[in-house]
């Protein structure tokens, strides 16, 4: 899902950690976090579970300050990142504009629902940064702390998604994941993202079910992007969707299903070990949010998902 050349982004609604400088330095924790063991079972872990993807990637522990994957622009920053074409052009500026582009859906879209939405931050980092919930390197994924209200991303984990994970890429596919942690913030606003400590796993458990709403979130930002105006230009961030931007999007919710993440591990899978879903599950949820548009559809909370 291409962004409009002439958007207007705003850089300033993410922390760029990369290149050593800026944030809240690196190892160290930020008064008395939760700790890592709640954010490897609680938070939005991408469907990723560390101790699986630590098969995959290595042992996850940092080893210094890593290099930005080519392409993500981190020897300039997010402070750069200025137009829709530059969102186009780089991932970094990518993550910038989607931040932006759903920020702007659901500040609206909730106060409608009687629920003040608050921006929260978005922080890029290479390697490991801190967190209010401990720290975190790149083998855990993309992930949304409620300790410091902040998404987290490294740019690594999407060439990660194409290359170990086997997705099919494409600028969508990226946008949902950006769109996915920023569900958790949702859920956090209203009360339902605590609901995963209740019964952390297994493919009903309430870890899955809000996993599988913030997918539902995802496609219901996906449903409106190409509608969602820049607030300095009053056009649209994005481009209309196309085809072949949902099959990218599914491809990337698939690819991150415990299911197949197990099977690619192990060879085995456990269903009863599962945190945040199935490949199949993870694409209708999706799905459910995209072609609906309705916040009231994404109740995974009840029922069987």
């Amino acid at each position: 899902m291409s962004f409009n050349d002439g958007a207007q982004l705003d850089p300033s609604q993410v922390e760029d950690r990369r290149g050593g400088g800026g944030g809240l330095g690196r190892g160290t924790m930020i008064g008395g976090g939760v700790g890592g063991a709640i954010l490897v079972i609680v938070l939005s872990l991408l469907g990723v579970n560390p101790g699986i993807l630590s098969d995959l990637t290595g042992s996850g522990q940092d080893t210094g300050q890593q290099q930005a994957p080519a392409g993500t622009g981190a020897s300039n920053g997010t402070g750069t990142c200025k137009t829709g074409a530059d969102a186009s052009q780089r991932l970094d500026c990518r993550i910038v504009g989607t931040v932006n582009s759903v920020n702007a859906f659901w500040a609206p879209y909730l106060s409608k629902q009687g629920v003040k939405y608050t921006n929260p931050k978005a922080v890029v980092f290479s390697g490991q940064t801190s967190t209010a919930c401990g720290p975190a390197t790149t083998a855990v994924g993309p992930f949304y702390c409620p300790g410091d209200k902040s998404a987290y991303f490294d740019p690594g984990f999407f060439d990660e998604l194409v290359s170990r994970f086997g997705s099919s890429g494409g600028p969508l596919a990226q946008e949902y994941v950006v769109a996915h942690e920023y569900g958790h913030h949702v859920q956090d606003l209203l009360g339902t993202l605590g609901y995963a400590q209740k019964d952390p796993q297994g493919p009903q458990s309430g870890s899955v079910r809000v996993e599988l709403q913030a997918d539902c979130y995802a496609g219901m930002w996906a449903h409106y992007a190409s509608t969602v105006n820049d607030p300095a230009t009053g056009k649209p961030y994005l481009q209309q969707i196309t085809q072949k931007d949902v099959q990218d999007a599914l491809s990337a919710a698939s690819s991150v299903g415990d299911d197949r993440i197990q099977k690619s591990a192990t060879g085995r899978v456990n269903p009863e070990s599962w945190t945040h879903g199935s490949s199949q599950q993870r694409q209708t949820w999706f799905m459910r949010g995209f072609q609906s548009g309705d916040i009231n559809q994404c109740n995974t909370l009840t029922g069987t998902v």
